[in-house]
């Protein structure tokens, strides 16, 4: 890295040996600025970018790994310009590997035409058994290119098999979606595009009173592609061990 120094200033350095000390401590400061500048903005809420731009570093494919199109095996899931792609070509998850118990998550997708997918929460690691996917181990939001439909158990912003949302709030394929999750104890607090979904406390409800209070976080392929961005957690309290 090459700091250039403003001409009057430099000369006065350069003329003047005997400031050498005071040259040297002023590159240095220079130097230190400039290179602090360089750094990323931390989140202002005090999140942690869990996905880095780059690889899958942190993260672990539950289900089909690969698929087969005409130029040979693909990865279902993959990191391409800065995003999480998903092929949508096999059933499966990718899972963040931590246990988290109470937590905050920010994320950002983007659907293709027709699109089916999901984000869990307080899972187990899927390992092919319906009983170990979220909606019936802990709870899959459902992702679905369902704009402008009313909201239902099945719908976009569901508990999926569950409960529906207070509104279908999502937005059309082609367009990024914006879904903030809270997870504190038995109390869920679940918003899209700013609008609320969910805001409830699980033992209040006959189907969700014993859903686990720690798990896994992950997406999920099911059909068609989708793209994730942005990928924030807050943990609000220890993590958890699984049951």
């Amino acid at each position: 890295m090459h700091v250039r120094w403003p001409g009057d200033f430099e000369s006065v350095y350069r003329d003047n040996p005997e400031n050498n000390h005071e040259r040297t401590t002023m590159r240095i400061l220079l130097l230190l600025c400039t290179a602090l500048t360089c750094l990323p903005a931390a989140a202002d809420d005090g999140a942690t970018e869990i996905f880095n731009g780059k690889d899958l570093s942190g993260w672990v494919v539950d289900g089909g790994k690969t698929y087969q199109d005409k130029d040979g095996q693909k990865p279902v899931w993959s990191v391409q310009d800065g995003l999480i792609v998903c092929a949508g070509a096999k059933f499966g998850f990718l899972r963040y590997d931590k246990v988290l118990t109470d937590f905050a998550v920010h994320v950002e997708y983007r659907m293709s035409k027709g699109c089916n997918s999901g984000i869990g929460i307080r899972t187990v690691k899927f390992t092919g058994p319906a009983r170990t996917r979220p909606s019936y181990a802990s709870y899959e939001i459902q992702v679905l290119d369902d704009a402008g439909k009313a909201p239902g158990k099945g719908s976009s912003g569901s508990l999926y098999r569950h409960l529906a949302p207070k509104v279908n709030a999502t937005r059309p394929a082609g367009q990024w979606n914006v879904m903030d999750i809270e997870c504190r104890g038995p109390h869920l607090r679940i918003t899209l595009n700013g609008q609320l979904l969910h805001d409830l406390d699980q033992t209040t409800v006959e189907g969700t009173k014993d859903k686990p209070l720690s798990g896994y976080f992950c997406l999920q392929s099911h059909s068609r592609r989708i793209e994730f961005r942005n990928v924030r957690l807050k943990e609000l309290g220890a993590t958890g061990t699984l049951p």
